[in-house]
């Protein structure tokens, strides 16, 4: 399908009111600057008539707004400047995304999905609480609900695995990325796994999605592997979800298409992310955890940045900002396409920042290494995943 093809079927497709399910159009293309950072579309049912619903969000304000159907130029929106369109039917999704370049990659896949057209709408939720793995697991009790004490691990799962499927499939969709099969399923590691929560998530989700997959959880201790095993066990998955009790940093090569970890703690992070580059993972979701290594660093301090650094609430932050924006540096000059993104809500974990890179190998600008090299000369530091991966 051609991208006027694809332009055309958005359009016919968003000005029919029984087809809508939703549209989003989100991040800016290069050289563009569209009015809104986002803006997201969909049915809504007013005094027995269907209207277009519209959220625009810019900075920190959002304003919803119903409209006739009629009056969207849905064109004009295309054209504006946004680098992601996601548009979904009653019968097929459709994506453009476009390049750095200004090439539009087009996927388009049959789902039948339902018009959700009540004016206060509740997000539907990608796992259902009954599933047997979420009791077995413990964030579901015996009768199919969400644990009190569960909900935020379930959100920020939920919300991890809402991140996950159209980073997927873009990449599916570019030929990055294998077409998974039964004969060879997407090969997945999750570092730090702990109770494995995400682990067995990542799984049954994808595989609710028709995506062949198997996935190793690693976490140093034997108590976790012994547990997370027996859980496999019992639901009948030990040929395609398997544990290890090792240490990230010890972990030898392997074929890896999707490496995650949610909450690694401190250099475990940088533990997983080294593993990742060195073993080529087309896709990378990384989730940090607390960032002690280079806030200890931070003690020789440049002027006037003091004003910060000597209140100790702010330098923690600082430090947390530095050591995410040197990870993401790094993995960029490691040929992979990177981005910080907030996945969940603060209200359910104060660690809410995703780490989300695909390998593309492209070209390195030429300051890329200067701005990396600048900023470790200014804060005086070395990160410890420029260290384990003997990165100058």
């Amino acid at each position: 399908m051609t991208s006027d093809e694809s332009t055309a079927e958005i359009q016919q497709i968003i000005s029919s009111p029984d087809r809508l399910v939703r549209a989003i159009f989100s991040g800016r293309r290069r050289n563009m600057q569209p009015e809104f950072e986002k803006v997201e579309l969909r049915p809504v049912k007013m005094r027995d008539k269907l209207l277009l619903q519209m959220t625009t969000v810019a900075g920190s304000k959002s304003k919803t707004t119903n409209i006739d159907f009629g009056n969207f130029d849905a064109l004009a929106m295309l054209e504006s400047g946004f680098a992601n369109c996601l548009v979904e039917s009653t019968e097929l999704t459709l994506t453009i995304r476009f390049t750095k370049k200004g090439a539009p990659l087009i996927h388009r896949s049959s789902r039948t999905l339902p018009q959700v057209t009540s004016h206060d709408r509740q997000k539907s939720r990608l796992l259902d609480p009954g599933s047997d793995f979420l009791i077995k697991i413990g964030i579901s009790d015996r009768n199919g609900s969400i644990r009190p004490s569960m909900r935020d691990k379930y959100m920020q799962i939920e919300e991890f695995l809402r991140i996950l499927m159209p980073t997927l499939r873009d990449e599916i969709a570019t030929g990055r990325l294998h077409n998974p099969t039964q004969k060879e399923p997407l090969r997945i590691f999750d570092h730090g796994c702990g109770n494995a929560y995400l682990t067995f998530a990542v799984h049954y989700f994808l595989d609710d999605q028709d995506i062949p997959n198997t996935i190793i959880g690693i976490d140093q201790r034997d108590e976790s592997r012994d547990r997370n095993f027996q859980i496999a066990t019992d639901l009948g998955l030990n040929d395609s979800v398997s544990f290890r009790a090792e240490k990230i940093a010890e972990l030898g090569t392997e074929k890896v298409d999707l490496a995650i970890a949610l909450h690694a703690c401190d250099t475990a992070t940088d533990d997983a992310i080294a593993w990742s580059i060195n073993n080529e993972a087309q896709i990378l979701l990384v989730s940090p955890c607390c960032h002690h290594d280079l806030q200890t660093q931070i003690v020789k301090v440049t002027e006037p940045w003091s004003i910060i650094t000597k209140n100790g609430i702010l330098k923690e932050r600082l430090g947390d900002i530095l050591t995410d924006s040197l990870r993401a540096q790094i993995l960029k000059l490691h040929g992979y396409r990177t981005d910080i993104v907030e996945f969940v809500g603060d209200e359910h974990t104060p660690r809410n920042l995703l780490i989300r890179s695909v390998l593309t190998r492209s070209l390195i600008e030429g300051d890329e290494k200067a701005k990396y090299e600048e900023m470790l000369k200014i804060w005086s530091v070395k990160p410890h995943l420029a260290e384990i991966l003997n990165f100058e």
